[in-house]
């Protein structure tokens, strides 16, 4: 069943259990704010970025004092990692120079694109390639996470300019990146941490990269 949501003075709240949400600081940055609370949770706490909103998920035991406390906390941590991210990671000419470094390294220089570019309409995929005018597209929301991460999207995508498809020989190139397997690995928690609440099926696929 999915979690109930109500709105608070601008901020969402979401529970994983039946159990009223108090209060919590809205994000600096405009984006609304929702808590999710799980019993399965003892002490950890997630942030992250989702469809405009900033989720925060966090224990149901968790005190008012607690969530306050921790829910600022989050968000402030998000928000430094993000512009870190935003400087190390630059604009669309510097993920183009990205992506042909990558494609000289792992892919023999062959992966030629004519455009690589941001994008923050891509809410449930990672990265997209349109192999007939050789242009990729990566889901800004990869900002925040490791660069092993961007580069392993990045590189899915250049290898669609020489495989459409996901057949053997796309995967055999792929794997030409070192760490393929464990930014899947990390692909694949984010997007069970994401939609943990939705029915079986209704979640993208964890490597959501076409």
């Amino acid at each position: 069943m999915p979690p109930q949501r109500r709105a608070v003075a601008g901020v969402a709240y979401g529970a994983c259990v039946p159990r009223p949400t108090p209060d919590a600081a809205a994000s600096p940055d405009g984006n609304v704010v929702e808590v999710r609370r799980s019993a399965r949770r003892r002490r950890t706490v997630t942030a992250y970025r989702e469809q405009g909103r900033t989720v925060v998920l966090i224990p149901a035991a968790f005190s008012p004092a607690e969530e306050r406390r921790w829910v600022a906390q989050m968000v402030a941590k998000l928000q430094t990692r993000e512009e870190r991210r935003r400087r190390s990671l630059g604009g669309d000419d510097e993920l183009m120079s990205r992506a042909r470094v990558l494609s000289a390294a792992h892919l023999d220089g062959l992966a030629e694109p004519a455009s690589v570019r941001w994008v923050d309409n891509q809410q449930r995929r990672w990265g997209s390639c349109t192999p007939a005018d050789r242009s990729i597209r990566l889901s800004s929301r990869l900002r925040s996470m490791p660069d092993y991460v961007v580069d392993y999207v990045l590189v899915h995508e250049l290898v669609h300019l020489l495989e459409p498809g996901h057949d053997e020989r796309f995967w055999a190139l792929v794997a030409r990146y070192p760490r393929a397997e464990r930014a899947r690995g990390f692909l694949e928690g984010v997007e069970l941490a994401t939609h943990a609440g939705e029915q079986p099926g209704d979640a993208p696929d964890p490597d959501s990269v076409d």
